[in-house]
């Protein structure tokens, strides 16, 4: 088991409700230049959930399940963006009010272009949800050290989680399971963000050859990936020999320099930090809810 800090990590109380699906005032332009009208930001997904492909949906940054905000009127104010900032993958969600009251989910991550925090619920759940309905997260993990490892910096990350990720110590390097390997070349929206405690940043993905190269079009929601050459400690930058590893938080988009987006978990300037293929390194099959992976291999 990693050594961390976890007995001294603050934990919050956080309230919040599903936001409405979003949409654009006018057609969007593709990367090719092609106009398109489909769902996107928002909303309670009931066919969408963590563990099902981010690619092949009719849709633009689709979020799975329950896109969750603290105030609809202000999304990029206080007390979203406490919420945004607390709420980290792994957190246990329970509904406290309306028809599902009782039933209990975890969060996934956040999206910065919608400010929401996304959770998953099963679809029994969703299928009884109301846009009226409240939402208890217990916000822990900011704050999370790697006690042995502290060029290691974590972000968004449960403690609980962190310990069921399957991670191995090797020689002072911590051997993490990811579905995919992302070059540096790939990310795009989100680049240069300062704050790695919220938001995502995504995998662009309008080079066809590059995307089937590294089989980005494999990714799920809820996947853990490795983005090479970024480093995450300061802000969301490239620097030669870094790795960050992340959870992806929305599904492929059509816009240029977007992708499946990612939410930063574990971060390093230097190589401490190794990516071992598994195909299920999925929050999903970790947590036992969502779509999992039916294939044994690779376990």
């Amino acid at each position: 088991m990693l050594k961390t800090n976890a007995d001294w990590i603050v934990e919050f109380l956080l309230q919040c409700q599903p936001g409405p699906p979003r949409t654009r005032a006018n057609w969007g332009v593709d990367h090719e230049g092609v106009p398109f009208l489909v769902p996107g930001i928002g909303g309670i997904s009931l066919n969408v959930a963590v563990g099902d492909p981010a690619f092949g949906w009719a849709g633009d940054h689709v979020e799975p399940s329950v896109s969750c905000t603290a105030d609809t009127k202000k999304p990029f104010e206080h007390p979203n963006i406490g919420l945004q900032l607390y709420a980290c993958a792994g957190n246990k969600a329970t509904l406290i009010s309306g028809e599902a009251e009782g039933s209990t989910g975890y969060v996934i991550g956040h999206h910065g272009g919608s400010e929401h925090v996304i959770v998953e619920f099963p679809r029994e759940t969703k299928e009884r949800m109301s846009y009226d309905d409240k939402i208890l997260i217990r916000g822990r993990g900011q704050g999370l050290k790697l006690t042995d490892y502290p060029g290691i910096s974590a972000f968004n990350l449960d403690p609980e989680l962190l310990q069921k990720m399957h991670i191995q110590e090797a020689g002072g390097v911590l051997r993490i399971p990811v579905t995919t390997i992302v070059p540096p070349t790939c990310m795009g929206s989100g680049v240069g963000s300062t704050m790695p405690g919220t938001g995502d940043y995504d995998i662009m993905t309008s080079d066809p050859a590059t995307v089937k190269k590294y089989g980005l079009d494999k990714i799920r929601f809820g996947d853990f990936v490795a983005l090479l050459d970024h480093d995450n400690r300061f802000g969301r930058t490239y620097r030669q020999g870094s790795i960050t590893i992340g959870i992806v938080v929305h599904s492929d988009c059509m816009l240029s320099g977007h992708g499946p987006g990612v939410t930063t978990l574990l971060t390093a300037g230097t190589a401490l930090i190794e990516p071992v293929i598994n195909a299920k390194a999925n929050i999903a099959d970790i947590l036992g809810h969502g779509t999992f992976v039916e294939s044994k291999d690779n376990d």
